[in-house]
């Protein structure tokens, strides 16, 4: 964490309020308890925050741990008007990052039961100024963060299409974006994803598609020898009822907007001891 992002949070909580008005300089232990099993994440940006508030604190425990109801998963001694001002961000921080490492997990554990290689990525559905740390959630629940905005790769979506036409969109693109940047295009017929093989994209998203459909294209991407070096991403709609199903059509990634949009928070609780 940058340390104005810190401050940022801080001041967006706590405000100017001087909490040692209200609770003295007092030597407080504290502990911070989990309430239902899941994937930890989120703990060094807590360590981080307190290292800047000069609490002290242990911890038994790393982000990407399986955890259950009750386990304590840090421990923290300093003032208790300081401590107390920084527990509601970092439950945030630990609740926030932590359901979306379990339900990453909950994706990843399912899509691989029928591909073992499959990978489970996110999509830029996140919280404004909160992306950075749920992608990074992401990653550690197993999942990958797919880009983590437009400057990293160029996705020609169907917006661009009906503005400028797949081809015109395709061509424009190698021609004004550097060769280190992945070019992927956003289908939703069997017939434009085959078109965008052939003028040699890098990435084809299918969206939007049945299962069914989604294994029909990598058929036929296959038969007509273009699915080599090409990497295909199913996306839209995919959730833990059906991701089994996109999972065994054939492509290399699955994404889904549910792993941070329709996240469940994971329970914790600040007690004083």
């Amino acid at each position: 964490m940058l340390l104005k992002e810190i401050e940022s949070f801080l001041e967006e909580d706590v405000g100017h309020e001087d909490y040692e008005e209200i609770v003295p300089y007092i030597d407080c232990k504290a502990e911070i308890t989990v309430k239902e099993e899941g994937v930890l994440a989120g703990l060094e940006e807590v360590k981080q925050i307190f290292d800047y508030l000069s609490v002290q604190y242990s911890s038994e425990f790393e982000d990407g741990a399986k955890i259950k109801s009750g386990d304590t998963i840090l421990t923290v001694r300093g003032a208790g008007a300081t401590i107390l001002k920084a527990e509601r961000l970092v439950l945030n921080f630990l609740g926030r990052m932590s359901g979306v490492a379990t339900l990453t997990n909950l994706f990843v554990n399912e899509a691989r039961k029928v591909n073992a290689h499959i990978k489970v990525a996110g999509t830029r559905k996140t919280t404004p100024g909160f992306r950075k740390y749920e992608k990074k959630a992401i990653a550690i629940g197993g999942g990958d963060p797919h880009r983590f905005g437009l400057y990293e790769a160029v996705i020609i979506k169907d917006n661009y299409i009906t503005l400028m036409g797949l081809e015109n969109a395709i061509k424009r693109a190698k021609e004004k974006v550097s060769f280190t940047r992945k070019i992927e295009v956003e289908v939703e017929s069997i017939a434009d994803a085959l078109r965008a093989a052939e003028l040699k994209v890098d990435i084809i998203m299918l969206d939007n598609m049945k299962p069914a459909e989604v294994k029909e294209c990598v058929r036929l991407l296959t038969e007509r020898g273009v699915r080599d070096g090409l990497i295909l991403e199913a996306s839209g709609g995919i959730n833990m009822d059906n991701i089994k199903d996109f999972a065994s059509t054939g492509v290399d990634v699955v994404s889904s907007g549910m792993l941070t949009r329709s996240t469940k928070r994971l329970g914790f609780s600040l007690h004083v001891v």
